[in-house]
């Protein structure tokens, strides 16, 4: 199950050390790590990455999850973003990027009070004991939330009734006088344009999520051809369910 993981550390030094824990989990394949940054709040609320590791080639910070949420926890006024992992500040503010829900989001934000560390990653994790005995050892404290798509499912939902609108005013405008089709074909024109712009979004969230997932399973695979045994089968399963995830969710 894909799911972003947030663990707020007292300090830089512990929250590496649990940044590396995080590895080593992946490494034994008890979770599957996609993206991870260690990041830290400074007193003006200032967010800044620390460090960014790992050979997925989405462990960049554009159009990820992880970079979303960054962008979030930073808020819209100050954010800092070392020049070494690029820029998040396209996507401040853009809850489905990153795949939140407004508790996690509330829960992490007040956790990560100025001066404290955090490790936020995207992660694949069929249990939590691993990762909650290894970052509590830590004196890590782990806040955690599922990606969903539902922020899919609703936008879909308002395409739909917006192309509902657009019918009945169609249909409306089809029966109208003379003296009624001038205003009515404005308003069939306004809505023909505020459809053709959620299509367009959603057409675009699409694309970033299919170009993550294909960019999750070419990693996944490079990682399956080089494992053995039961981690190869482990690492294949979880290249089956991104795949199965990606095609159940709505597609424009």
């Amino acid at each position: 199950m894909d799911k972003l993981l947030a663990v707020v550390f007292n300090d830089e030094k512990t929250a590496y050390e649990g940044a590396r824990a995080l590895t080593a989990l992946d490494g034994e394949n008890s979770i599957g790590i996609y993206a991870t940054a260690v990041i830290t709040k400074s007193a003006d609320g200032t967010v800044s990455t620390k460090r960014v590791d790992g050979e997925f080639p989405i462990r960049t910070f554009t159009g990820t999850a992880v970079g979303g949420l960054i962008g979030l926890l930073g808020g819209p006024v100050g954010l800092g973003v070392g020049a070494a992992a690029g820029t998040v500040a396209g996507l401040v503010g853009d809850v489905y990027v990153s795949g939140v829900d407004a508790d996690f989001l509330s829960d992490v934000s007040k956790a990560l009070t100025p001066g404290k560390c955090a490790v936020i990653a995207d992660i694949a994790e069929d249990w939590v004991t691993p990762v909650d005995t290894r970052m509590e050892a830590l004196g890590g404290v782990v806040y955690r939330t599922t990606k969903t798509a539902v922020d899919d499912e609703r936008h879909a939902r308002e395409v739909a009734a917006t192309r509902a609108e657009l019918d009945q005013l169609k249909a409306e405008h089809a029966k109208a006088s003379s003296d009624r089709k001038a205003k009515l074909q404005a308003k069939v024109d306004q809505l023909r344009e505020r459809l053709a712009k959620k299509i367009e979004q959603a057409q675009a969230r699409s694309k970033q999520a299919e170009q993550e997932m294909q960019a999750k399973v070419a990693a996944l695979q490079k990682k399956a051809d080089t494992a053995k045994g039961d981690s190869k089968a482990a690492v294949e399963a979880r290249i089956a369910q991104l795949r199965e995830d990606f095609a159940q969710r709505p597609h424009p």
